[in-house]
């Protein structure tokens, strides 16, 4: 009994440190530019943000692979209007990867129980829901990180609307270059494959891209994708977000809560950025 009243104890301290933290978070925070990809389609622009802290291998490697130019002219060739848009693959039919190792799998990762990154914005059952950036993220209470080794529990990315996921063979440690982004919510991802960031602007871009299983000629394509520090400053385009753990995020998720009421889920809400130039 007495360790129960300590993990309360524990838990009702971290609600309060960070409702007290959301106070001091400023409005709109500046990207890391190391972590944002500029994606140009005969579409239009897609802007998205990589969550190294969610899946630091699979950010890593499309780093790698758009600095070297790898995915520059690769075509959406698989996309379903109420899923997702797939791409990032040389040989754009679905077989075809890069000349790297395939990646471990990341659909987990592990969050510390209080502070960081994390932004609570809900319950479901015993489980959180949060952001991590902005990504939307399910995880274990945190009043268990006080029973656990690291101080730490385990959270995994929800395939909300924008959210970029790796593509994979039936092998879970199979990713290689092929990556998606989501059209619509799909739950059934969770924990079954990695999502390593989300889209700031150009969601409207992701879902008109022409669909078709495969995508029948001539398919929409990436015409460059590069990470942001790469562009030069005077081309470069300015991205603020929204900072998921300020007190103006946590009234959109209080207002997306009180217009769906049980029917609320956390990827009903959208990070809000600007993105210019």
């Amino acid at each position: 009994m007495k360790s129960a009243f300590r993990v309360l104890g524990v838990a009702a301290l971290a609600l309060v440190s960070a409702t007290a933290a959301s106070a001091q978070v400023a409005e709109w925070r500046t990207p890391d530019p190391e972590n944002v990809l500029v994606v140009e389609t005969n579409k239009g622009r897609i802007v998205a943000e990589l969550v190294p802290e969610a899946a630091p291998g699979h950010v890593e490697r499309v780093r790698e692979l758009a600095r070297a130019g790898f995915y520059d002219g690769l075509t959406f060739f698989r996309v379903i209007d109420t899923f997702m848009a797939q791409t990032g693959d040389p040989k754009n039919d679905g077989t075809g990867g890069s000349d790297k190792p395939d990646l471990t799998a990341e659909f987990s990762f592990r969050r510390p129980g209080s502070g960081g990154s994390f932004a609570p914005a809900g319950k479901v059952g015993s489980l959180e829901t949060g952001f991590v950036g902005p990504l939307a993220v399910t995880s274990q209470s945190s009043m268990l990180a006080a029973m656990t080794a690291d101080g730490k529990v385990q959270a995994w990315a929800n395939f909300c609307p924008g959210v970029l996921g790796m593509a994979r063979a039936g092998d879970p440690n199979s990713a290689n270059s092929q990556f998606f982004f989501m059209r619509q919510h799909y739950p059934s991802l969770e924990k079954a494959y990695t999502g390593f960031g989300r889209v700031l602007s150009g969601l409207e871009v992701v879902r008109a891209i022409k669909t078709g299983e495969p995508v029948a000629d001539p398919q929409d394509k990436m015409l460059s994708v590069k990470v942001l520090a790469d562009i030069p400053a005077d081309k470069r385009p300015t991205v603020q977000v929204m900072d998921t753990r300020s007190a103006a995020f946590a009234e959109v998720v209080k207002k997306k809560q009180a217009e769906l009421g049980a029917g609320y889920n956390i990827c009903d809400v959208e990070v809000p950025a600007k993105v210019s130039k």
